[in-house]
């Protein structure tokens, strides 16, 4: 077995629990450093910085994002509240002995190239060296908010800082951003609050999270093999069917075809619209006051504004001129190789339409497998590397998604899954099986690395 080098990896939330699950099995040597004291990421709500408000629940349904071999279990609901994703989390940490890995209360401050591994700085003030590095920290921690003209005085904040319905009590609540989060918030404030409003720049495509009694990703992923054109065009007739013309609550048209922009999956949203608990309304504009002013020229006296507005992608423990960037956001090799650097790759920074747990694992297995192919050099090593220089796959599946940053780097689900395939097809490499992973760390050596 080749001399493997010690790699380090930055995060313990899923696709850093996925890839440790993976390293055991492969016998790659590696320390997981995670800030705070438990695995979860973001998912823990008591972690400084998550996002996770109380009625936050799975946007994937439970069959189509867990973990391989690892269903979540059968009593939870088609859509899992923030709680049973922790637990189940951390049932999947004590299943594979991930924990004694995992070193808590330690973040990564600083990690730059030194030879041709990394010098790794602590928040401990440790240095540490390894011979890899995987950031896998997660990508919802840094808020962006919007800027408009003049002076608003209420409260304005990010969503990112939104807990409880009871915040919104006996006040005008305006929620700006109609994403997953922001559908989820605004029917909290539409419950709570003394009047609710949800500002939104344009037009979207809000699929209910069930469709003819089934969770909505399980029936597209049952439809029939499709053309994306003509998939586009079944669902959006099928959408009109259902929601029917969303201009009567006050919603813009959509500019754009159905899965060009990330989708939000919210049944209640249009509920709360067509009851009056709930107005829709268009951009701001601009502020005076407590008066919000809307770029149709409706105006509304407001107490408090939520910003729902997303999130920067940030590694700030790596300098920046370590990645090539598309916009603002790293573009790697399948969201996972820097082309430029053998030793740097990234796990969990990828949007996709589809549920990414199991995503991850078909990812950590990849990874795996190239950290070991490279220590063994030889063929595998060079045809590893020459795969990740040259090959550029279109990974949108004849998307045309729509002109934003969130979307610089989308990638299509189903076109992703079927590109790792052929990756593995060409690196003679195996798909996950049932057992896949049981499999590998039982073949290994018994001198192999732990």
């Amino acid at each position: 077995m080749a001399n493997i080098g010690r790699v380090c990896v930055v995060g313990a939330g899923p696709a850093g629990l996925s890839l440790a699950r993976a390293f055991l099995a492969h016998g790659v040597p590696f320390d997981v450093f995670e800030r705070h004291s438990d695995v979860g990421g973001l998912w823990d709500p008591s972690n400084t910085g998550s996002p996770i408000y109380e009625s936050a629940h799975f946007i994937s349904s439970k069959t189509q994002s867990h973990f391989h071999d690892f269903p979540m279990p059968e009593d939870y609901p088609d859509y899992p509240s923030h709680r049973q994703v922790l637990a189940y989390m951390r049932a999947f940490t004590e299943a594979h002995g991930l924990r004694e890995h995992i070193r808590f209360g330690t973040g990564v401050t600083s990690a730059v190239p030194e030879g041709t591994g990394w010098s790794v700085t602590l928040s401990t003030g440790e240095v540490r060296s390894y011979a890899s590095l995987v950031c896998a920290n997660g990508t919802n921690w840094h808020a962006t908010m919007p800027a408009y003209p003049g002076v608003f005085s209420g409260e304005m904040r990010h969503s990112q800082t939104y807990r409880s319905p009871e915040e919104f009590r006996g006040k005008r609540v305006l929620i700006i951003g109609a994403g997953n989060s922001g559908a989820d918030i605004a029917c909290d404030a539409a419950r709570t609050a003394a009047k609710a409003f949800l500002s939104v720049r344009r037009g979207y495509h809000f699929i209910p999270k069930h469709i003819l009694g089934k969770p909505a990703d399980v029936f597209a992923a049952e439809s029939p093999p499709m053309p994306m054109w003509l998939r586009q065009r079944v669902f959006g007739v099928l959408l009109r069917l259902l929601n029917g013309d969303l201009g009567r609550l006050g919603l813009p048209r959509p500019d754009h075809r159905i899965f060009e922009t990330h989708p939000t999956l919210n049944t209640q949203v249009l509920h709360y619209l067509a009851h009056g608990d709930l107005k829709a309304m268009r951009d701001v504009e601009r502020f005076a006051g407590r008066t919000v002013h809307f770029v149709d020229g409706a105006t509304e006296e407001i107490d408090l504004v939520l910003c729902a507005t997303g999130y920067a992608w940030s590694i700030p423990y790596v300098p920046p001129d370590q990645f090539r960037w598309k916009g603002q956001r790293p573009d790697l090799y399948m969201a996972i190789f820097s082309r430029e650097n053998p030793g740097l790759y990234v796990m969990g920074f990828l949007e996709t339409n589809n549920g990414a747990y199991r995503m991850f694992d078909d990812m950590a297995d990849l990874l795996a497998r190239v950290v070991v192919a490279r220590a063994q050099g030889g063929e595998a090593a060079r045809a590893v590397d020459q795969l990740i220089s040259t090959d550029r796959p279109d990974l949108t599946g004849g998307i045309r998604f729509v002109a934003t940053d969130r979307h610089a780097t989308y990638v299509d689900g189903t076109t992703y899954r079927k590109h790792l395939h052929r990756m593995r097809r060409t690196l003679g490499w195996p798909e996950l099986t049932p057992g896949c992973f049981d499999r590998v760390r039982a073949s290994r050596p018994a001198n192999a690395a732990a």
